[in-house]
């Protein structure tokens, strides 16, 4: 099924992480770990300028308008994700899958479980992920999902150590929330971007969220980024209210 695509390729990092996890005798070295998170922080930037890229089209002027519509829709999402609380409520899910994890580390007698549910709350919950399956089910692009997909497979080359194997199998409730999402806007977000122009500015939001995740990875500073998910909501919206006007 073509729109599982992005879905398909997150799960698959999962268990190619936990592979190459349960293969390596020592944890990856820390100049392997900054050069890797460079990289996941250049590709981030690239798909962030490919997707502003496929989002801008038209006259030069058009394409002006194009993107500071798509900057306003990312200065009022970040606006209203704080009134929402949403980077709260990610924080909250955060901390509750910490706990899972010390628990864990301490011996709980229900390990393999606590670290099961530890990574399907981490994986599920990234604003990255998210983003990513909205524009897969939006415009096929995937790639977003490409780059979560070795960002969580360096995570669980940790997890399964601490862990085990019993944790590759939160690659299952990852790939069925991711396409349950991916399909939902397929089906139904989709219908209602009728006019390209408002499935493009959702694209260019989507890209300009992305940079921030790139800042993120090079940390170059703390972002909110769930703050940032209406974003693609109020694009496509403010596109469609300055056409009207």
């Amino acid at each position: 099924m073509t729109f599982a695509i992005g879905a398909t390729l997150n799960a698959g990092g999962i268990l190619l992480g936990a592979f190459f996890g349960l293969a390596l005798r020592r944890p990856m070295s820390s100049p392997a770990q900054l050069m890797l998170r460079n990289v996941l922080g250049a590709l981030a930037l690239l798909v962030g300028f490919w997707l502003v890229w496929l989002g801008i089209n038209g006259p030069f002027p058009s394409c002006v308008g194009q993107f500071f519509i798509a900057l306003l829709a990312v200065v009022l999402g970040n606006l209203l994700g704080k009134v929402l609380a949403l980077q709260k409520m990610s924080n909250r899910l955060g901390r509750e899958a910490a706990g899972l994890i010390a628990a864990a580390q301490k011996g709980s007698a229900q390990k393999a479980l606590a670290g099961f549910n530890a990574c399907t709350i981490l994986f599920c919950v990234a604003p990255l992920g998210i983003i990513g399956a909205i524009d897969d089910g939006v415009s096929g692009f995937y790639w977003l999902l490409a780059v979560k997909a070795v960002m969580d497979a360096m995570a669980m080359t940790t997890f399964v150590k601490m862990f085990r194997w019993p944790v590759v199998l939160s690659a299952i409730p990852v790939f069925l929330w991711l396409s349950l999402v991916t399909l939902a806007c397929r089906l139904y977000i989709t219908p209602l971007l009728q006019s390209p122009a408002l499935a493009d500015s959702l694209i260019v939001a989507s890209g300009l969220v992305t940079f921030a995740i790139a800042i993120v990875i090079f940390e170059v500073r703390k972002v909110e980024l769930a703050n940032y998910l209406p974003a693609l909501a109020l694009a496509p919206l403010l596109t469609w209210l300055f056409k009207t006007i």
